[in-house]
């Protein structure tokens, strides 16, 4: 029987046994509304306030009290937090005459859709070209800044290819400039130390299921002093900020996972870091292959080679038949046929763009993981490339 090897962490993670088990409370007896003043309303609004405390420990955010403003807005997701800074920041600047907004061409969709919705509100978009590497750097941004530029928003770590941007370059030079600053951090979490108030981060967006929390639940920090616009309206929950009742267990969940997650983040990116480093090592020496972002400014956690001659799709049914599940690119995209928005960006050719592998991994993998797909991946290429019939055009040229 085959190994079962769950390798595409950077889509999501299993729920760990300590979220779990935080959770199951508040999905049994722990059933109050937090907006209620009974005892288990109250009950269920201190373990929501516990939760907050324990993000804005985790991202270095001054620690609330009754006369300090929230900043951490619990939402459903990364996608929502996205949308509610991209939007919220546009609409609160274009009073102001700030219609220009400043982005790279390999975000996360829910960066570049919402950025298509305003310019067809008419906004207008700098999509900033970034390296081979997937790198973008302050300078580039300080350029394309203008007098109306309403918004930066830039990814913390590139959830295709892993790359980690330069964060608090990108923020300093914002804040010089008097411009928001945005940054989809939803793959960083947990794997690079976050500071928002030392980065000059005015925004952040993050997901609880890529951190061992349920999917379902994420948060937006937002900067004390800046109001957005709601998002969603409706009842008075988050302060007023973002209507709907308050999912506790999920809530509850992500305080426990993001504690965790950043307990140690040197010590777990030592452990995942080994074993990026071990597959990078063993499948560079492979035929016609490329590794997909830069080598050193990498999450921890993530490989993502390209292999000429095969096809992503093949690739991944063959992986599953041996117990290995991968990615050809970002999980919100796996069904399109469509190559990566992310590869092209970084100036891969299509072809080359269709045969690409993302391997992510967590804290439960193992070396024997590693080792495992090591064994199995090129008896697997080998294979595919010999029923290619563009291999045999890439040989012979």
């Amino acid at each position: 029987m085959n190994r079962f090897v769950y390798a595409d962490n950077a889509a999501t993670t299993q729920i760990s046994p300590e979220v779990l088990e935080a959770m199951m409370p508040w999905l049994t007896d722990g059933y109050g509304n937090a907006s209620s003043i009974y005892k288990k309303g109250r009950e269920a609004r201190i373990a929501m306030e516990e939760a907050r405390h324990k993000v804005e420990k985790a991202l270095g955010i001054p620690q609330s009290r009754p006369d300090y403003p929230v900043e951490v807005y619990f939402t459903s997701g990364g996608s929502e937090a996205d949308n509610w800074a991209i939007k919220g920041a546009a609409h609160l600047m274009a009073p102001k005459g700030k219609k220009h907004i400043i982005t790279t061409v390999f975000e996360h969709h829910a960066v570049l859709h919402t950025c298509a919705t305003l310019e067809k509100e008419g906004f207008e978009v700098t999509y900033l070209p970034v390296s081979d590497k997937g790198l973008v750097t302050a300078e580039q941004v300080e350029q394309a800044i203008r007098p109306d530029t309403a918004l930066v928003t830039i990814m913390y770590a590139n959830n295709e290819i892993g790359t980690i941007q330069p964060i608090a370059e990108i923020g300093a030079v914002c804040k010089r400039h008097g411009v928001l600053f945005h940054t989809d951090a939803v793959q960083a979490v947990g794997n690079v130390p976050i500071n928002v108030v030392e980065q000059n981060i005015d925004m952040l967006s993050l997901s609880g299921h890529k951190i061992h929390a349920q999917k379902g639940i994420g948060v937006l920090y937002c900067r004390k002093g800046i109001r957005l616009p709601n998002l969603i309206d409706g009842g008075a929950q988050e302060r007023g900020r973002r209507a709907g009742t308050e999912n506790i267990a999920a809530i509850v969940g992500l305080g426990v996972a993001i504690e965790a997650a950043c307990a140690d983040i040197p010590g777990r990116a030592a452990k995942l870091s080994a074993m990026r480093d071990r597959l990078i090592e063993g499948i560079s020496p492979m035929e016609r292959v490329r590794l997909n972002g830069d080598a050193v400014r990498r999450l921890p956690g993530n490989v993502n080679f390209s292999f000429e001659g095969v096809e992503g799709e093949a690739l991944l049914l063959t992986l599953d038949a041996l117990g290995i599940c991968a990615s050809s690119g970002s999980a919100c995209t796996s069904g399109s046929l469509d190559p990566s928005h992310v590869l092209l960006g970084i100036g891969l050719v299509h072809e080359v763009a269709h045969g690409s592998l993302r391997l992510t991994f967590s804290d439960y993998n193992t070396m024997e993981d590693v080792d495992y797909i090591l064994e199995v991946l090129p008896g697997v290429i080998s294979r595919l490339r010999a029923m290619s019939p563009l291999w045999e055009r890439i040989t012979k040229a």
